[in-house]
Formats: C-alpha cells, structure tokens, sequence
C-alpha cells in the first residue's frame, strides 16, 4: 500500500512539473541538459519499484501463507485444548462419578456384611434351639424310656427290731430298706410312691404283728383309702397282706398308712414290707 502511494505521488509531481512557467521550464532544461532525461529516471525507477513491489507482494504472500498456517496451528491448538479441557471435564466427573460407585459399593457391602452377620446369628440362635430342643426331645424321650420302667421293693427296717403302735391316728410307714427302686419313684425318707408316668400299677403291702394288739395297714391314694390289711392275734406272730391295682395320673402318691390302735413289728427278717410296679402306660 505505501508503494503505491509513494508511486501515485511521484507521478504527480511529474504532472505539476510540466506546467511550470516557462522561466521553470528553462531552468528545469537548464538542469535537464547537465542530467540524464526525467523519463529514463521514471522508468529506472517504475522498475525499481515494481520490483521491489514484487518482492514485497512475494513476501506479503509469504506471511499471508504462515499467519494462515499459524492461524491454522492456533485453531487446532484451540480445538486440542478445548478437546483437552473436556476429557479433564470428563475425567473429573468419572472420577467422581466412580467415587460415588466406589462409596455406594462400600456402603452395600457394609449393609450386606452386617445383614450376612444378623443371618448368621440368627441362624447360630436357631442352630442353639435347635439344639435345646432336640436335647429336650431327647431327655424326654430317656424319662419316657425310664418311666416305663417303674418297680420298687422296700421293708420297714434296715437293720435290728423296730416296733410302730399304737396310735390314735394313722401314720404314714416309712419302708426304709429299699431293696428296688427303679425309676425313684419311691421315696425312701417320706414312705410315698409318687407317679411318675399315667398308668396302671400293681401294689403290695404285708404287715407283721405279734400279741393281742391288732396287725393292720390301709393303702391310701393321695387322701383316699383304697384297701385295708388287718389280722387280729390273740397271742403269737401274725401277718396280714392285701394288694391292689389302681390307675394313676402323673402326680398321684401312694402310701402305706398304720390303722389306728394296731402295731406292726419288724426286724433282721423283713417281715412288714411295701411293694409295686408299673403294669401299663395310659
């Protein structure tokens, strides 16, 4: 652009020379004549000039071309940044994101541990019941084994003499010696048979008696009087025996009891004595 300027005005110039007066024109071919003619200067320097415009417009090109290929380099350096800020956009939000996953997972598998171990407990409780239970069963099944099994066998004394009368009320006899007990439903320290099972049992009872004082025993059970053994001596030993079979709950006791104003008498031989079984379950 200045070279044109620069060409248009030297142009000028040469314009307005033309139309000086003539006293200018005499002294410019005054001047012209010791110098070479003005349009060989023009041309010389037209040329100059249209060659160094040439250079210019070849150097102007030249920038063109790499401020394009810069401009170029900036827009894709541009597009990779802003590619760039994206993926760091992207990779923040998946960092994130796969924190949030990370945490939630964390938290699951802190709910799934405490609910595996609330299972667990809860099956160890059940496993403990369980266990209870079946223990349970079994002893029961055991006392059920046991209980149908029920006998025992016992007399008045366990070593020496021992007479007991008469009284004016009736007395329980303890049958001290115990020869059987199976199942321990009879108590040696009380004298009572205590049902252990719902059945039929069989009982026995002798008592043995000497002098003119009645030998009598009454079976009772609980408050009730079943059977009366009695014999009535004028002198002498005498003994009297009776026996019974009664249905019993579980709970239900049984025992021999002295009948008022008799005596009964036993020793080494075991003569007064109190007996009984187990005959069925019911």
């Amino acid at each position: 652009m200045e070279i044109m300027v620069f060409f248009s005005l030297l142009l000028l110039v040469c314009s307005v020379s033309t139309n000086q007066t003539e006293a200018d024109n005499e002294i410019l071919d005054q001047q012209i004549s010791n110098q070479q003619p003005c349009p060989q200067d023009i041309h010389a320097v037209l040329r100059e000039m249209a060659v160094s415009l040439a250079l210019q417009t070849e150097r102007i090109t030249v920038l063109q071309k790499e401020n394009q290929d810069q401009t170029a380099k900036l827009k894709e350096m541009g597009r990779q940044k802003t590619e760039i800020d994206q993926l760091k956009l992207q990779s923040k939000e998946q960092a994130a994101k796969l924190e949030t996953e990370i945490d939630q997972l964390k938290l699951h598998s802190e709910e799934q541990q405490a609910k595996l171990e609330t299972e667990i407990n809860q099956l160890k409780q059940e496993v403990q019941e369980q266990e209870v239970k079946l223990e349970t069963e079994i002893n029961q099944l055991k006392q059920e084994v046991q209980v149908k099994q029920v006998a025992f066998s016992a007399s008045l004394v366990n070593q020496g003499r021992e007479e007991i009368g008469p009284f004016t009320t009736r007395i329980i006899l303890i049958f001290k010696r115990v020869v059987t007990n199976i199942g321990n439903a009879y108590n040696p320290y009380t004298g009572i048979f205590t049902a252990p099972v719902r059945g039929v049992y069989h009982f026995d009872w002798k008592v043995f008696g000497y002098g003119n004082i009645r030998a009598a025993a009454v079976l009772f059970r609980n408050g009730e009087h079943i059977f009366l053994a009695e014999e009535n001596p004028t002198s002498g030993y005498v003994s009297a025996s009776d026996g019974a079979s009664l249905l019993l709950e579980v709970g239900d006791q049984v025992s021999v009891r002295l009948w008022t104003h008799s005596r009964i008498f036993d020793d080494q031989n075991h003569h007064t004595s109190f007996s009984g079984h187990l005959i069925f379950t019911m």
